[in-house]
């Protein structure tokens, strides 16, 4: 017999769908999650898996394991190609008879997030590797440890392989600048006859005159001196205008013209919002930024479509006193509160409530790792940095991971690194999508 109760439909897994549903437990509704993978990826640990110090299982859990206890949640996996809002229905292509499958919905829930933007060179992405989809953090530590191997194989050409270029000094690029020095400096040490991995250049390239320019001084600065500390250079003030399989180019500050040998290169600048931003606002009539972003009114809602809420990094809000788009933070925090918004948004439309006040961001502070005992943190108008931060940071990272083993898990994966300044994930699969045997010698 068919259920009368609430649907909702809330697409994506990630920080903001995955705690919408979460706040939707004890609601009088059937929930439908849909996601194009099947598991939930605590992103701001995949430069982890990139440099070897954790392994894909420790950052991702199975969504049906997440809610195998809400008999009232059912997970689809499928990709979401479009929007029949008058219809009220979500369309995906999935692995069904047809191809195609329709949901109805009374409410639906947004949760895309973002992809990086490549500056209208998507052609550079099949170089220029970022790390924030499980599938590319893979192929990064594959590129990486490859790049070792090939500098071994061949002693006397080995300035372009043991050269890393990461793009961005936001926080993603400057953990993984930090990571990839490390990694050379401490672990490969010793491991290898015919080069030393310490001889490795980690060049970090940022358009603006600082890292981490989002955060306050003086934590840029001291962040600065700490990837230094660490052997990683700082090209501040550089654009990247091309990006080949053997080489970078650059325009300096002054406006000159640049080339860098490097085979291995991490982009980490610049974020776009997920397509679904795009169909949402053409099947609705909304308006996007030039960064994709979908415009939604204070209460998260699609403009003149209340039973549509948008959420995460692929939205700008509205404020309630201005009337002007906000766009907030692209970070964990923002999306969990927006999906906890959304499901007190969705409670009391079941209820027959006032919907709660428009959503106001609580910002509970910044935080980047640099390395081994560095970091650098900004919460509630302190600022300090070294090793407390660090301790902060790893212990924020280890609360918000979903699931129990996987907490206990990574705290010994980071002890026994810690301790021991050893990697246990640096294997190079299949999945690492790697160079052809010719291609090194182009």
């Amino acid at each position: 017999m068919a259920s009368n109760a609430h649907r909702v439909v809330v697409v994506g897994g990630g920080f903001g769908g995955l705690t919408a549903v979460k706040a939707l437990a004890r609601v009088d509704a059937d929930v439908t999650l849909v996601d194009r993978h099947n598991y939930h990826l605590f992103q701001p640990l995949s430069y982890q898996v990139a440099t070897g110090a954790l392994s894909p299982g420790d950052i991702a859990m199975p969504l049906r394991h997440i809610f195998r206890r809400q008999q009232r949640v059912t997970v689809l996996m499928g990709d979401v190609v479009g929007f029949e809002l008058d219809e009220h229905q979500v369309v995906l292509r999935a692995d069904v008879p047809g191809g195609v499958l329709r949901l109805r919905y009374d409410t639906l829930v947004v949760a895309g997030g973002s992809d990086y933007a490549y500056f209208g060179h998507d052609e550079w992405r099949q170089v220029a590797l970022e790390v924030k989809s499980l599938d590319s953090a893979i192929e990064v530590r594959g590129r990486i440890l490859h790049a070792f191997e090939v500098a071994e194989l061949n002693p006397d050409d080995q300035h372009s392989w043991l050269t890393f270029v990461v793009v961005g000094a936001g926080p993603t690029g400057v953990e993984m600048a930090g990571q990839i020095a490390e990694l050379a400096e401490d672990t490969l040490h010793g491991e290898f006859r015919r080069v030393d991995p310490r001889s490795r250049r980690v060049l970090l390239v940022e358009t603006g005159d600082k890292v981490l320019g989002a955060f306050p001084d003086p934590l840029p600065q001291r962040a600065a001196r700490s990837l230094e500390r660490l052997g990683v250079t700082l090209m501040l003030g550089h654009t990247v205008v091309d990006v080949q399989e053997a080489a970078v180019e650059l325009r300096e500050p002054d406006g000159t013209a640049s080339r860098i040998d490097a085979r291995t290169v991490i982009w980490a600048a610049g974020v776009e919002a997920s397509p679904q931003a795009r169909m949402l606002a053409e099947a609705g009539g909304a308006e996007i930024d030039r960064s994709g972003r979908l415009t939604v009114e204070p209460g998260l809602s699609l403009p003149g479509h209340g039973e549509v809420l948008a959420l995460g990094d692929m939205v700008s809000v509205t404020d309630s006193r201005t009337g002007e788009a906000v766009i907030l933070p692209g970070l964990a925090p923002v999306a969990m509160q927006q999906g906890r918004y959304a499901g007190r948004v969705i409670a009391a439309r079941i209820a027959g409530r006032d919907a709660p006040k428009p959503f106001h961001y609580h910002d509970k502070g910044t935080l980047a790792t640099i390395g081994r005992a560095r970091g650098v943190a900004s919460i509630r108008g302190l600022r300090f940095s070294g090793f407390p931060a660090w301790a902060i940071w790893l212990v924020v990272h280890i609360f918000y991971l979903i699931g129990f083993e996987n907490r206990v898990v990574v705290l010994f994966r980071w002890a026994y690194s810690y301790l021991t300044r050893g990697r246990g994930s640096r294997l190079i699969t299949a999945a690492a999508a790697l160079p052809s045997p010719g291609e090194s010698d182009s």
